[in-house]
């Protein structure tokens, strides 16, 4: 029996969402930044946890993001910044206004 609501085209994107640039293979969407700093622009993309395979310090909680938990990793949108790349849990990135950071980096 033939499956049923599925069409015979691709349906592939071949340019980014609207406010989002191409980092790597994967979409990074433009938020304000932490507590601190919301005048900074922060370039954001999604870590699905199968694609999680180290361990990472979150800055929200100064806790272990763990191989296979989906997180987010943010970085400031100036030239560069990529430099500066933090590994989030997604909760203390959704929070980030509401509470400082726990961790400082240089």
């Amino acid at each position: 029996m033939p499956r049923r609501n599925q069409s015979r085209k691709s349906h592939r994107r071949t340019e980014p969402a609207v406010g989002g640039s191409l980092f790597g293979n994967a979409l990074a969407r433009e938020e304000s930044g932490p507590a601190g700093y919301d005048g900074e622009r922060y370039l954001v993309r999604q870590v699905p946890g199968a694609r999680a395979t180290k361990t990472y310090r979150c800055p929200g909680c100064d806790q272990d993001v763990r191989p296979g938990v989906a997180h987010v990793v943010a970085w400031p949108s100036d030239p560069g910044g990529a430099d500066d790349r933090r590994h989030w849990h997604t909760g203390c990135w959704s929070g980030r206004h509401t509470r400082g950071l726990t961790r400082r980096w240089s």
